[in-house]
């Protein structure tokens, strides 16, 4: 049997099937291309359903970069092929197998199987971070995802440097009865139409529970695997939206990605003879529609999820298609609209960044939105139990999952054994690799193919698990850093990256010390608990295990999007805060905290230095880069500072501040001293204040927010309410904090005060904005 004639084979069974067919083409590059080009000239697939992801051009199709796979998302095509001899990316892979529709070809031309493990390519290149090089880089990735190609059903592989065939991938199924007709429900709201275009029950069921956006604060989130045509159901519920006079917006993150949604509202419109003249189906309408118009005023449009955020035109209803591939920040901005609908992956590459589930849904759930949780499990790209799915699930790990909560219900410190997990009995183990994988993707915000590999292959990552009756029930990922030359020391400083030293890079980088490299570190990566044993300080079993395991290190570190529970964990397990960034996280939509856990003189030095740094930096970048965190954030983060900060006000200085706690004093003449003494409170806590004052300090002192706004957000019936509340919080810190001098001032004011003087109301009356002269143009109310 020759390729051709394979290749047809395999085509047949799958249209037979409805299922689809990977074809794995092997040996030389020219030899590869040569193959499946003749394969593709012999079989009735058109150019236009053609995709080729490679580095080269070299086939009369579509060709995509494999830095531009992702461009593959939301799209079908009924063959793509993906040439991996220069590098195997998992990612890449990930992004481009779903999008082959049932019936079609995935074809991956890689080298020699039997050498391929072995080979050492460009991406093994990005996992062998100083000081290792690439013959460190293990290979068992590789290893593992040619045992899966050779072991599989529907798997083809073709020798192209002997001409001959290793599997013929043929799995001869039985014939399939036909589906049940798709009912429409008898309390439908949208139209007949909506539902006889459905092709499965769950489709029509997801387009019902989409009806719920006819009324205000509603939001519908919809899941499903790659495949189960969420976004045709969402696409039906837009359309028949539009039909009763609403404004919809779709969006996504390029307008490929919501192609479907609006190809199904357009078809739903036209059936209705809704759409004006020339609009999307219509005679001058083309397959690209990004606006639809219908005759009684509704309109479908789309606009990219970037533009979409700021809800262009006040739409009366959002879809968000795909949503698990954008950012959480992105994704919080559309709870500002009254109804809204979220459809995204739960397997499949868009479904492996875990921000839409682990962050977002939070925050949807403290929204004002009544939400419905809809699923669609019914393929309908390709049959149930396609043979490329289940494979491409298990050689991405992309449905990999914890135990399941019994297993591990009664799992306590007491109960678990901690151990070391090396790579090569991950490999052997493939129920331990699930397992402590599956913990990594539901607990992170972005766990990627990518990550599979790194797990695998890196040699500066380590793993380490607790289990429960040989379950995971909490896993860490290490990765040791530090320990730099003197001459990369210099690059780093000079602005040079230095991969898998995240640590070093920012201490050094971006806070300019040169020595920050030289010790040696140890990054925990990813930490994970099962979330049936959490709050039972499994994790914090861990992280101790570890320390008592690693002799020789300076330091523990950690790097991750900060907020006030997660930072209070950390600060709980020792670490302490040496810097918080200055743009949010694109994933997270959060600002990332760099900790410590200083383990040796080497890294207390570290540390205090550091901790020196940012806690004489962190007034001024509050006030610019960082004047929208969140309070609490900031609280929590300060807390963390394990070094006193210098408070050293002048005399003035101080005559200001106590005057504004106590008598007729401004904060705006001066706010400097302010600052220093706000810094000082939140790292040492030494006076009494409520969690309400701390924000003030906070939002209004160290963030610089307007007034009227700050007192909106905390509840103040006022401004001149919430500058009264800052200068009682003042009080107590002069207290804490003030020396001789300003303990005196005070004094001063508490005795006129016990004299009969005026009372604070009446002087700021005195000196409120209205004053003719302008002395008191600066009232305290003003602030």
């Amino acid at each position: 049997m020759n390729a051709v004639s394979l290749s047809r084979s395999l085509r047949s069974e799958a249209r037979h099937a409805d299922e689809r067919r990977l074809l794995v083409v092997t040996g030389g590059r020219d030899a590869c291309y040569a193959t499946i080009e003749r394969v593709l000239d012999d079989l009735d697939i058109p150019i236009a359903a053609t995709t080729l992801v490679g580095p080269d051009d070299r086939l009369q199709c579509e060709h995509l970069q494999p830095n531009r796979a992702g461009d593959l998302l939301g799209q079908t095509r009924e063959a793509v092929a993906v040439d991996v001899h220069e590098e195997l990316r998992p990612n890449v892979v990930g992004r481009v197998v779903g999008a082959v529709d049932g019936g079609g070809l995935f074809v991956l031309l890689a080298p020699p199987l039997s050498e391929w493990p072995e080979i050492r390519d460009g991406f093994d290149e990005s996992l062998a971070v100083p000081p290792f090089d690439g013959d460190d880089v293990t290979g068992y990735f590789r290893r593992r995802f040619v045992r899966t190609l050779r072991e599989h059903p529907g798997i083809a592989i073709y020798d192209a440097d002997a001409g001959s065939v290793e599997r013929d991938g043929l799995t001869r199924p039985a014939p399939r009865l036909p589906a049940d007709p798709v009912a429409v429900p008898d309390d439908r709201q949208f139209p007949r139409a909506a539902y006889e275009a459905c092709l499965t029950a769950d489709q029509a069921e997801a387009v019902h529970d989409f009806e719920r956006l006819r009324d205000s604060n509603q939001a519908v989130v919809a899941e499903a695997d790659r495949g189960r045509g969420k976004s045709s159901a969402a696409g039906l519920a837009a359309g028949a939206l539009a039909l009763e006079g609403d404004d919809v917006l779709i969006t996504a993150r390029q307008y490929r990605s919501a192609r479907e949604a609006f190809l199904r509202a357009r078809e739903l419109l036209d059936a209705n003879g809704a759409l004006l003249d020339g609009e999307g189906g219509g005679a001058a309408g083309g397959d690209n529609p990004q606006r639809l118009r219908v005759a009684d005023g509704g309109v479908v449009r789309f606009a990219r999820a970037v533009d979409a955020a700021e809800l262009p035109g006040d739409p009366g209803v959002v879809f968000v298609d795909e949503a698990a591939a954008l950012p959480v920040r992105l994704l919080e901005a559309f709870l500002a609209a009254d109804r809204v609908a979220f459809t995204t992956t739960v397997h499949g590459y868009e479904g492996a960044g875990r921000g839409f589930s682990v962050r977002f849904r939070d925050r949807l759930a403290e929204s004002d939105h009544a939400v419905t949780d809809v699923r669609l499990d019914d393929p309908i790209r390709y049959a149930g139990g396609d043979p490329v799915e289940i494979w491409a699930f298990r050689a991405l790990m992309l449905d990999a999952r914890p135990p399941v909560d019994e297993l591990i219900a009664d799992a306590t410190p007491d109960t678990v054994t901690y151990r070391a997990v090396d790579a090569e009995e991950l490999l052997a183990d493939e129920h331990l690799l699930r397992e402590a994988f599956g913990l990594l993707v539901l607990a992170h915000y972005r766990t990627e193919p990518n990550d599979l590999a790194r797990l695998l292959d890196a040699p500066n990552l380590s793993v380490r698990a607790l289990r429960h009756d040989g379950h995971v029930v909490s896993v860490a990922l290490l990765a040791r850093e530090g320990d730099l030359p003197p001459g990369l020391r210099r690059e780093m400083y000079d602005g040079a990256r230095v991969k898998g030293n995240m640590v070093p890079d920012i201490l050094t980088s971006q806070l300019r010390d040169e020595e920050a490299g030289d010790p040696v570190g140890l990054r925990v990566v990813r930490i994970a608990t099962h979330h049936a044993v959490r709050s039972r300080e499994l994790g914090s079993h861990l992280l101790d295990a570890v320390r008592g395991e690693f002799d020789g290190l300076d330091y523990l570190s950690v790097g991750y999007g900060a907020t006030p529970g997660l930072v209070d964990f950390w600060r709980e397990n020792g670490f302490c805060a040496v810097h918080l960034s200055t743009t949010r996280n694109d994933e997270s939509g959060e600002y990332s905290a760099v900790m410590l856990d200083p383990r040796s003189t080497a890294g207390r030095e570290l540390y205090d230095r550091h901790g020196e740094w940012f806690a004489g930096r962190i007034a001024g970048v509050l006030s610019d880069a960082l004047t929208d965190a969140d309070p609490d954030v900031v609280r929590a983060v300060l807390r963390t500072v394990d070094v006193t900060p210098p408070l050293s006000l002048s005399p003035y200085e101080w005559r200001v501040v106590v005057s504004a706690a106590f008598g007729p004093g401004l904060f705006s003449v001066s706010p400097a001293p302010f600052r220093r003494l706000a810094v000082r409170h939140l790292v040492e806590r030494s006076a009494d204040l409520s969690a309400r004052e701390e924000r003030l300090l906070v939002a209004r002192v160290l963030q610089a927010r307007d007034g009227s706004a700050v007192a909106d957000s905390l509840g103040y019936p006022s401004e001149r309410q919430c500058m009264r509340a800052l200068g009682d919080a003042y009080e107590p810190l002069v207290a804490a904090y003030g020396d001789e001098a300003a303990l005196a001032e005070r004094d001063r004011f508490a005795g006129a005060r016990d004299g009969g003087a005026e009372d604070r109301d009446s002087a700021e009356d005195g000196n409120s904005a209205e004053d003719s002269d302008g002395a008191g143009d600066e009232g305290r109310t003003e602030d």
